[in-house]
């Protein structure tokens, strides 16, 4: 799959997550983090991202993947909410016939506390093969805001689901709250109250619910402060629903039902005898090799929990570095968007890039240095490491360069250390 180079799709692959992931990031961050989301070989944080999301989704994450939330598009007209109230909202037994968008509508209608609705927007399940989902905008006479809710299936215990449940770190995606929990009945559920931009450029709230039962259906619910997810100007202090509202929205037991009326992907891969059995390091040994590495007089002030980077301080102010570990990057198309014709080629056959770029858009003075490596052989091993001139991917620069110089991201990324990981 090809890296993504528009900064704002990858933070809505990563969804909430992504929202819960480094929302916003630009090409060269994408080449960084995003190669790796592609695969789904990564657990850690992605929009980006992308997710997520917001940062970005996420994911991330995507928030990965999971969490798309596929109002983007241009779904057909739908009646007004008057004719649409109407129409049956019971739930059907799954069959050969299809969820319609009307059964959608009216039911998340039905379930919210009472209020005006408009601008209902529905995907069923008769149309495409994209998953189901609900939006609308809701106001309670504090104001609208937008709320939808998206269905589909995971495999349990697989890296989307985890992703999906999974909280983000609050350096990287900044948040007011997020609690995971496991329900009585086994289902995983996570309650997020975070942002749509993690650099607050606009201050719109996005508050979300992930609900993942030991069957595998994923319901996820999000919603805003303003009457669109995006350019939209902020219409009320909070979202409309309460923390327990979304709990309860996100838990109703027709949503489950619902996702039964998916159809099964007929392109969904096949387990295959021969598919790399390499395992990415965890972000701990990661760390724990990283950090030697680093040269003297820089002090670790921060360490991730669920992603791979380090905040330094060398006395001139804080720096995060950010580092992935890879396998299976060896593709061609790949390596010629990552390395392209100019990139080093080393006598031992590894491949090395360098790049300068700025930061996150938006952030004026931002800077950050890259170092790609992709060694020689046929696992496609990569070790990329970057460093920026702030704290966060978010913030305002503390300092005029990173605290690490791109001869000592060099000496890092091509540490003999990394071989250990092969």
């Amino acid at each position: 799959m090809p890296v993504e180079h528009d900064e704002d799709r990858f933070e809505g692959r990563l969804s909430h997550a992504l929202h819960d992931a480094g929302d916003r990031f630009d090409a060269d961050r994408t080449a960084l983090v995003a190669a790796g989301q592609a695969r789904g070989r990564r657990l850690r944080l992605r929009r980006r991202a992308a997710v997520v999301g917001g940062a970005a989704g996420i994911a991330a994450v995507a928030v990965g993947g999971a969490l798309l939330v596929p109002w983007g598009g241009s779904p057909a007209p739908l009646p007004s909410s008057s004719s649409v109230a109407e129409q049956p909202s019971g739930t059907p037994t799954p069959s050969a016939v299809p969820l319609t968008s009307r059964e959608l509508i009216a039911t998340l209608e039905d379930l919210l506390p009472e209020g005006k609705v408009s601008e209902q927007q529905a995907r069923g399940t008769g149309d495409s093969m994209l998953p189901p989902y609900v939006h609308l905008v809701y106001d309670d006479g504090q104001g609208p805001g937008a709320v939808g809710v998206s269905l589909n299936r995971v495999e349990p215990g697989s890296d989307q689901a985890r992703e999906a449940i999974d909280c983000p770190d609050k350096t990287l995606v900044p948040h007011d709250s997020c609690v995971s929990t496991r329900l009585a009945d086994g289902s995983l559920l996570k309650l997020f109250q975070g942002y749509e931009y993690p650099d607050r450029r606009v201050d719109t709230k996005m508050w979300s619910a992930e609900l993942i039962t030991p069957a595998g259906q994923h319901v996820s619910v999000n919603e805003w402060n303003a009457a669109a997810q995006k350019d939209a100007p902020i219409s009320r202090s909070e979202p409309p629903l309460s923390i327990t509202q979304l709990k309860e929205l996100v838990t109703a037991q027709v949503w489950r039902k619902y996702v039964e009326f998916i159809p099964e992907d007929p392109k969904k891969p096949k387990p295959s005898a021969t598919a790399s059995t390499a395992v990415e390091p965890g972000v701990d040994s990661v760390l724990a090799t990283l950090v030697p590495l680093l040269p003297k007089g820089v002090e670790v002030v921060e360490k991730g929990n669920d992603y791979t980077y380090l905040v330094l301080d060398d006395g001139k102010g804080r720096s995060y570095v950010q580092i992935d570990v890879q396998h299976g990057m060896g593709d061609k198309e790949t390596v010629d968007q990552l390395f392209g014709d100019d990139a080093e080629t080393l006598p031992d056959g590894t491949k090395v890039t360098t790049r300068r770029t700025g930061g996150d858009k938006g952030v004026e003075g931002a800077v950050m240095w890259t170092v790609d490596t992709l060694r020689a052989g046929t696992d496609g091993f990569r070790v990329v490491i970057s460093a920026f001139n702030s704290g966060n991917q978010h913030d305002a620069p503390t300092r005029e360069t990173p605290a690490l110089t791109m001869k000592q991201l060099r000496e890092i990324a091509l540490s003999p250390e990394w071989d250990q990981y092969r």
